[in-house]
């Protein structure tokens, strides 16, 4: 089974140009979360599942709390807090920051993990 959260907005200080540490951004965060649902849906209960409500806290404390010059980093970052969930087999963040090029809607960045390979 797959758990998304799409279209986290948030802020953050993010960005290597002196122009880009001053103001928080806008950016937005899609994640995906893959894991094995046979326990949730057999017992019906929150503990065999994803709390996706405690991930996503995490996430926009995180956030908020940050200061990164890479997306690179804070997407990985984010990755690591999803995959601390061992039932979680694949994972994946896309974070976009709005404005980042004139004429670009955004720029993204996607990190993805797998239990069985590794980080992307």
């Amino acid at each position: 089974m797959i758990i998304k959260i799409k279209n986290l907005k948030l802020k953050a200080l993010i960005g290597v140009y002196e122009s880009e540490r001053v103001d928080k951004q806008d950016i937005i965060i899609n994640v995906m979360m893959e894991f094995y649902a046979d326990k949730a849906i057999q017992y019906d209960d929150i503990n065999e599942t994803i709390d996706y409500d405690y991930i996503t806290k995490r996430i926009i404390k995180e956030v908020e709390d940050s200061q990164y010059f890479l997306l690179e980093k804070l997407a990985d970052n984010i990755l690591n807090i999803i995959t601390e969930d061992v039932k979680i087999i694949k994972a994946s963040v896309e974070i976009d920051k709005l404005c980042a090029i004139t004429l670009a809607d955004s720029v993204s960045i996607i990190s993805n993990f797998s239990r069985h390979g590794k980080n992307e």
